[in-house]
Parts: structure tokens; sequence; C-alpha cells
């Protein structure tokens, strides 16, 4: 049965999700902060994510812009009191599934969770990117250069996947920063710092540009190979 993650800082809410969920034949996570769910959700062992927006440490929408960054298809349902019209279509726009409002019905959760389970097994896309002697693993957070295994850290893979997922296209460093830290989580001159780490592990000569060129002053892109 699937794994739920839920990211909720309503410490009844969340235990009102995790009995509803268990009965439902659901592994459940729970956790109360924006940072301790996207971590868990780097394990990759999460199915489908039920994210409330009012957390205390980060706007709900960032760690959606977080989790995209690495992952375009992994389920995410929000929950949240927020009744704004403009609030739900800044939602959807970042990539989230589907949008509950509170209070809810346990029984039309469930079945949404239903809904955005079918349609992840159904649009599962490749696990793997290649790109000349370039590979990631995405199922198994693995990088490879000529086949020898490349050792990322956490920030430096998920730099690489936004990289990936849009191979050929130059991207700003807002753009890179937003998908993996979320809006004001990181700036240029951090970004350049896990850059340089990605390229001292994957270029022969860091000064070529061999998979990743520099657009001085816009950002980034990976070259097609």
């Amino acid at each position: 049965m699937a794994e739920i993650l839920v990211i909720e800082d309503d410490k009844a809410i969340q235990n009102l999700m995790k009995i509803s969920l268990r009965e439902e034949g659901y592994g459940i996570k729970g956790v109360s902060t924006a940072r301790a769910g996207i971590d868990y959700a780097a394990t990759g062992v999460v199915d489908l994510i039920i994210l409330d927006l009012g957390l205390p440490d980060m706007d709900g929408i960032n760690v959606v812009h977080a989790i995209r960054a690495y992952s375009e298809n992994l389920p995410i349902i929000v929950v949240s009191a927020r009744s704004d019209e403009a609030e739900k279509i800044k939602c959807l726009d970042a990539g989230v599934n589907d949008y509950v409002q509170k209070p809810f019905s346990t029984a039309e959760l469930m079945a949404r969770i239903r809904a955005a389970l079918r349609h992840s097994a159904h649009t599962e896309q490749a696990s793997r990117f290649e790109n000349g002697a370039l590979t990631i693993d995405y199922a198994a957070r693995s990088v490879y250069l000529s086949g020898t295994e490349i050792h990322l850290t956490n920030y430096e893979y998920k730099v690489l996947c936004v990289l990936a997922q849009n191979v050929g296209k130059t991207l700003t460093h807002n753009f890179i920063i937003s998908k993996v830290w979320g809006t004001g989580g990181n700036d240029a001159a951090g970004l350049r710092v896990f850059m340089a780490g990605i390229r001292r592990k994957i270029e022969k000569d860091p000064y070529t540009q061999e998979f990743i060129r520099t657009d001085v002053w816009v950002g980034y892109r990976m070259n097609k190979l």
C-alpha cells in the first residue's frame, strides 16, 4: 500500500489524518515543519504528500517548489484553510495535484488521494536520464559518469536534477533557487558554490563547460549532448 507523508503543524488535524489514512491501509509519516517534510520526501520512500500551507518555518508553496525540483510526478495534495481563489491557482501552477479546503470531509480526502495515486501510476515517467556520458538514476538517486558513480551532496543532486529536467534551456538563478530551496532560500552566490562542486565532479575540466554552461548574469544551462 502507498506511503503517505503528512506535513501539518496542527497536531489535532495531523492525528485525524493519520487515523483515517491508517484505517484505509496506508503507511503514514507525519511531520510538523516544512524542512522535515522536504528532507523526508527526498528519501524517495513517499508515494504521496498531504501538505498544509501555513507551516511555521516556510510557506507551503515553497515546499512544493523544493519537491518539484527533484520529483515532477510525486502527487501533492494541499489541505489548507486558505479559500482565496488566487492562492489555489498559485498552488496548481506550482505543480500541486489537488487542493482541499479546511474543514474537509475525510471521505472526500480519501477519494482525492485515491484519484491522485491512480493518476501517478499512469503518468510515471522513465526513471533514468542520460546525456552523453552522464546518467541520473532517479529511482536510486544516483549519478554516474561513464558508468562510474559520482557522489553528490543532497543539494548538488537537486540542482543537477533541475538542470537535467530542463536540458537545453537556460535557467535563471532565481528559477533554480526556487526549485531547490524555495523563494528566498538561497542566493546567486550560494548557488555558484553548489554549481562549482557539481562541475568538479562531472566535468573533465571545470572550465570547458561540457555539461553545464554558464550564461553570465543570467543563469545556467545543461547542454544537450
